[in-house]
């Protein structure tokens, strides 16, 4: 059996070598390496591949969520509601900016933002809700867009950890996981399901000044050169990272299948065992593209599985430990422990195992064997 890795990312990049050394290599030869012909190639393609209007990219995932902040003009003192349990990056930002972070629980099943808890976290200074698609799967976007429209608040997806799933309306209209909102970010990161081979960002959105203000943004503020229009930064996705971007998207939708595929084996591997639960897809199955497949262990030793696991040469991952309102960073007298009740039970019990686009039926076989074995 080949040895299990959490990402395969070298598995991946031998399958596509030859097109992806080609991309790079185009770049080489013509030297434009910032905002060169693959970086606007790279976005004209994946505004095709999502059906958006607009896709900027930038430097990172984190950059495209700060960018996208700055750009609705979002004030000092402005409450953004997010979720409590997700990556650190998300409420970083806000801080960041100043805005005010609000933190809500989670949905059991899914790990997504509750609408419960959103509804209740609303006040007259809020002015967003992040809702981050975690793990893969598409948040309640239906009543997530609902609430906002009724209070008159922005939408701003984290799409980091899901490009590609596709969310299913009441009315079947089906939407691409970044595009529902008024903007939304994605990370580029080598381990997502659309990776570079470093650091890469882009925001996407369908309105028009928005996305003029944002290209202003990533660019220190500048639409021509020398005169800064805006505050900007400084965030560009190099053409090195978009050659290899436009060589592994039109392999997109089969990685994500491969994903799906095997998740599914997964779970009919765990399935009904009194100690797991397996993930739960809300909505059709396409709106889960597992970025990380991620179980509960209940009435067992989740660390001592996990210790197992390692040891059998088997790696796993906690998402998440702690949850952003217990972060020294991040504490706030306004959190009352009894607001998280979801969240403070999945630190305690996920379980993260290996996924990516490489996993063959042995592996999985063996990974689930071991969990059984452990857990009897």
């Amino acid at each position: 059996m080949k040895k299990i890795q959490m990402v395969d990312l070298k598995s991946q990049y031998d399958h596509i070598k030859d097109t992806v050394n080609a991309s790079i290599q185009e770049v080489l030869d013509n030297t434009a390496y910032i905002n060169g012909p693959q970086v606007h190639s790279f976005q004209k393609s994946l505004e095709q591949y999502l059906d958006v209007k607009h896709v900027i990219p930038c430097a990172n995932g984190t950059d495209a969520l700060q960018i996208a902040m700055m750009g609705l003009g979002l004030k000092p003192g402005d409450e953004v509601i997010t979720a409590d349990f997700t990556f650190a990056a998300t409420v970083e930002v806000i801080a960041l900016l100043q805005l005010t972070p609000v933190l809500v629980d989670v949905d059991a099943d899914t790990y997504n933002i509750s609408i419960e808890a959103i509804k209740k976290a609303i006040t007259p200074k809020t002015k967003a809700i992040v809702p981050v698609h975690l793990f893969g799967q598409a948040a309640n976007m239906e009543e997530i867009l609902a609430l906002a429209a009724e209070h008159n608040l922005y939408v701003i997806e984290d799409n980091a950890q899901a490009i590609g799933a596709d969310y299913t309306f009441a009315d079947g209209t089906k939407k691409k996981a970044g595009v529902m909102g008024h903007v939304a970010s994605t990370s580029f990161f080598p381990s997502k399901n659309l990776g570079c081979y470093g650091d890469g960002g882009a925001i996407f959105t369908n309105d028009d000044d928005l996305a003029h203000t944002l290209r202003g943004i990533v660019n220190h503020g500048m639409y021509v050169r020398y005169h800064h229009d805006v505050v900007g930064v400084n965030s560009r996705l190099d053409s090195i990272q978009a050659a290899v971007l436009n060589a592994k998207l039109p392999f997109l939708d089969q990685y994500n299948v491969a994903r799906q595929e095997a998740a599914a084996k997964y779970s009919a591997a765990l399935a009904n065992h009194k100690n797991i639960i397996t993930p739960i897809i809300t909505g059709t199955q396409d709106s889960h593209v597992f970025h990380q497949y991620v179980l509960r262990v209940i009435d067992a030793d989740r660390n001592a599985l996990m210790q197992h696991l390692l040891d059998n040469g088997v790696p796993c991952a906690i998402y998440y430990p702690i949850p952003l309102h217990s972060q020294k960073a991040y504490t706030d007298s306004r959190y009352n422990e009894a607001d998280f009740p979801v969240t403070n039970r999945l630190v305690n019990e996920v379980l993260a195992l290996p996924m990516h686009t490489e996993l063959d039926d042995e592996q999985i076989a063996f990974i689930t064997g071991k969990i059984l074995e452990f857990l009897k």
